[in-house]
């Protein structure tokens, strides 16, 4: 009676249960992967060279706990409607296998859980789906929703990935923009202010000025020199050559007060010193930015280039699949599996009732 009631019964009426009133169901089957695409440099691309490698861990494992997520069942419900397609068999007469709509989201994300199987090898970064529905082009649908979603979320990864590469370089190329712009504007400014485009250059031509004239007084006091050995005290001729000479000093001491090289006062000394001064400083300013400019110019491109080395995507190995049979519920297998549990509980529990009934 034991065996009767704890086996056959449970058996009995598991399949009559499978046989009648379980709905057939069919399975669409999808396969992929994170890949990622590593392009080398310039060199490399002419010698056509293009690395694929595999996934990493971390992105399959993403993925992989993306597919089970709330987020994804609402975003494929709100697209498909899973609550009308896993009701499509009346609850009423197959309540095991059957979604009773409407329910809560949170009911949903488990019956997708009974619904959608995933299988991920983490050595090979492989992951395989089987999705069952009421019918093969429900089925399929929803496989290839869960593609295009995955394969949505990889590439706004990679688009993050992407952006935090580069990020920090186009902050910095931002500065060095902002530094040059400055710099050229304090530079234009003061080229206004003075009305002298390069003080260094005026500084050349009034050097060279000097120089002339420091050549013309010494060729002047020689022939003062020379007309006071050979000719007679007060001739006119050594008149005119000191008043030469005279004219030569005053026009040397001007031109090195102008130049702040000495003579007047102290304030006109330092006025053409002060401009080209306050230049060489707009100037190395102005350098400096540039310099600093060209070079946050090839950080930035070389963090894109190397951001854009490493490009993630998603790669189906099997494509999602329309059934054309239906082989679930796998009805031998289930009856089988309970019958064996009930047997093994029949057998655990009559073991125990003689081990009780021996003690007595």
């Amino acid at each position: 009676m034991s065996f009767v009631a704890m086996v056959l019964l449970p058996v009995a009426l598991s399949g009559g249960y499978l046989w009648t009133r379980a709905v057939d169901q069919y399975a669409s089957y999808v396969g992929f992967s994170v890949r990622t695409e590593e392009v080398g440099s310039a060199i490399e691309l002419l010698g056509g060279v293009t690395e694929l490698s595999g996934s990493s861990s971390s992105d399959t494992d993403i993925l992989y706990k993306f597919l089970q997520s709330q987020e994804l069942v609402a975003n494929i419900d709100a697209e498909l409607d899973l609550r009308e397609i896993w009701s499509k068999a009346d609850p009423a007469v197959d309540p095991v296998f059957a979604y009773e709509p409407p329910g809560t989201i949170e009911d949903l994300v488990e019956h997708w859980e009974r619904k959608v199987a995933i299988y991920y090898d983490s050595g090979s970064g492989l992951l395989d789906l089987r999705i069952l529905a009421f019918a093969p082009e429900d089925a399929q649908a929803i496989s290839t929703a869960i593609f295009e979603k995955s394969s949505a979320m990889i590439n706004q990864l990679s688009t993050l990935a992407r952006e935090d590469a580069i990020g920090y370089a186009r902050d910095e190329l931002d500065q060095a923009v902002i530094r040059l712009r400055e710099a050229r504007v304090a530079l234009n400014a003061f080229r206004n202010r003075t009305q002298i485009v390069d003080p260094t250059i005026d500084t050349q031509s009034q050097m060279g000025l000097l120089t002339n004239l420091e050549a013309q007084l010494a060729d002047a006091l020689i022939e003062v020199d020379l007309l006071r050995e050979t000719t007679r005290p007060g001739d006119p001729r050594i008149t005119q050559g000191e008043l030469r000479v005279e004219v030569i000093e005053r026009r040397i001491a001007e031109e090195r007060r102008q130049m702040g090289l000495g003579g007047g006062s102290s304030d006109e000394r330092s006025v053409f010193a002060d401009l080209v001064g306050e230049y060489e400083t707009l100037a190395v300013d102005l350098e400096f930015a540039q310099q600093s400019y060209v070079a946050a110019l090839a950080a930035f491109d070389a963090a894109r280039n190397e951001a854009r080395r490493q490009s993630r995507y998603l790669a189906a190995h099997v494509r999602p699949t329309l059934a054309e049979q239906s082989k679930y519920p796998e009805r031998g297998f289930l009856l089988g599996l309970i019958a064996l549990f009930s047997f093994l509980a029949w057998s655990i529990t009559a073991l125990i009732a003689y081990s009780l009934r021996d003690r007595r």
